[in-house]
């Protein structure tokens, strides 16, 4: 493992150094409020001092110094000095109603940008400025990374918060990444944060985070200049025969890294933003499709690029269908017969949530009848269309936006505490097929329609009538559900 500082980030401390050198040469210039002002009123005038600058190095010297001194607030001060930023910056009323009139009285080109222009708010060019100074993207980022919480408690932070969003899009758009790939020859202070903000399977350590690195492995990350050394989104790739249906083998530190000539499969199985600051801004649809176009040219004979996906809305979803069952039910007549039968009572729901005991997935005959239930259910779920209303699972939204096939509901996919909690172990394959994405995207977006394969389909087709229980569940429902060992009714 590489310990060295890597070119990028070698480069961007020379523009650091650079930035510096502008900003000590522009502070004789620069309006800088004393220091021995009360912090707040200091950082206030800072800011109105900076959106006043028109040297550039005088501007980068303020900027450096509101920097400085944000850090410096206390957490009250600092609450007080980004409200004054979302309430004391807007947009001229005045301003705004004239152009607005004008625009009214005859639209076209001129008066249009005219309207824009007066109605950006100062706010936007103070984070412009802002930017300037060495390291202000990074702070800009944490900004609003704080901003995340503060505004569920601070309404008015909100507009600040749309500010940066609107112009992080611009700042971060994919012209500026940078696609590189992970591998254990990258600098140790990048892997360590391979580990730090991994989301989806938590990464145990070194040994874990080798094994994810090994040769039938692949993880590739987005960089922005920047942000030297920070990754944005990072994927983690496995390269497999046929698809994956679950992710433990997947994981296992113990199993050798076989042959990646071998493998005719990718199978993407985690991607993990890495700042919060940046919510919101899209880069994981171009980090699959360019990761695709990456993998293809280095194995030719890769025929399938598929996701191993967690599905986090599901039980959720299927809490509410068991509280507020829809018109119909949220049983068929022949499974909530057998989940009353069971369980010993005659309320399916009660019976479902009576077997779906810590560690039901261990008994065969459990496992066995509640199988094609929730696989039924997950598909129902996933499947139902996209209404632009947020009630679609927010990785099928992801996946499916971007063009990918819904190809196979995965049993047991994941038994891990997060997996068995958040969707009763079930998993999915997202399937990019290179020749479909478009058409996908397209049906997905305009309509609201799930691109799905046949075995899908097959799973919400009506079941085969059930054969007659042996008796082995029931005459064990007792012991797996700590209750005295006593005869269960038999099912009908």
């Amino acid at each position: 493992m590489a310990g060295t500082v890597s070119t990028a980030a070698a480069s961007r401390g020379w523009l650091e150094r650079v930035w510096s050198t502008v900003a000590d040469r522009g502070r004789p210039y620069a309006d800088v409020p004393a220091a021995g002002l009360p912090p707040l009123d200091r950082a206030t005038r800072l800011a109105e001092a900076l959106l006043s600058e028109r040297g550039e190095a005088s501007g980068a010297a303020v900027a450096r110094e509101l920097h400085d001194s944000i850090a410096a607030l206390s957490a009250e001060d600092r609450l007080a000095f980004l409200t004054m930023l979302s309430e004391g910056f807007g947009p001229d009323a005045g301003k705004l109603r004239t152009a607005a009139e004008a625009w009214l009285a005859k639209p076209g080109p001129e008066t249009v940008a005219r309207l824009a222009e007066a109605a950006e708010p100062p706010r936007q060019e103070l984070i412009r400025r802002m930017n300037m100074a060495p390291g202000g993207t990074a702070c800009l980022v944490k900004i609003r990374e704080e901003l995340a919480t503060l505004g569920r408690q601070h309404p008015a932070l909100r507009v600040l918060d749309a500010d940066l969003k609107h112009l992080f899009a611009s700042w971060f758009n994919r012209g500026f990444l940078e696609l590189r790939r992970i591998d254990w020859q990258t600098p140790a202070a990048v892997l360590e944060k391979l580990i730090a903000y991994e989301a989806v399977h938590e990464i145990a350590g070194w040994e874990d985070l080798r094994r994810r690195l090994a040769a039938d492995r692949r993880c590739f990350a987005f960089f922005h200049p920047a942000l030297p050394g920070e990754p944005l989104i990072f994927v983690e790739v496995a390269l497999v025969s046929g698809l994956a249906r679950a992710i433990q083998p997947l994981l296992g530190r113990d199993a050798p890294a076989s042959d990646p000539a071998q493998a005719d499969t990718a199978i993407f199985y985690s991607i993990s933003n890495c700042q919060e600051g940046l919510r919101g801004i899209s880069f994981g649809n171009f980090l699959i499709k360019q990761v695709v176009e990456e993998l293809k040219a280095e194995l030719p004979q890769l025929t399938q690029f598929s996701t191993l996906s967690p599905v986090p809305g599901f039980r959720r979803w299927l809490e509410r269908q068991l509280a507020t069952p829809p018109e119909g039910g949220v049983f068929r007549p022949e499974e909530a017969a057998a989940l009353g039968a069971a369980a010993g009572t005659e309320d399916a729901t009660a019976g479902f949530r009576t077997l779906v005991n810590d560690g039901w997935w261990h008994d065969p005959a459990l496992e066995a009848l509640l199988r094609p239930l929730l696989l039924r259910l997950a598909a129902a779920y996933l499947t139902r269309p996209n209404t632009g209303m947020g009630g679609i699972d927010p990785v099928a939204r992801f996946h499916l936006g971007n063009g990918a096939r819904l190809e196979r509901v995965n049993w047991l996919g994941n038994t891990a505490p997060r997996g068995m909690r958040e969707s009763h172990g079930i998993m999915v394959n997202y399937l990019y097929d290179r020749d479909t994405i478009e058409e996908n995207h397209e049906r997905f977006v305009r309509s609201g329609q799930v691109a799905r394969s046949a075995a899908v389909d097959a799973l919400l087709a009506p079941p085969a009538a059930p054969k007659p229980s042996s008796g082995r569940l029931t005459s064990r429902l007792p012991r797996l559900l700590g209750g005295e060992d006593k005869p269960a009714p038999r099912p009908a």
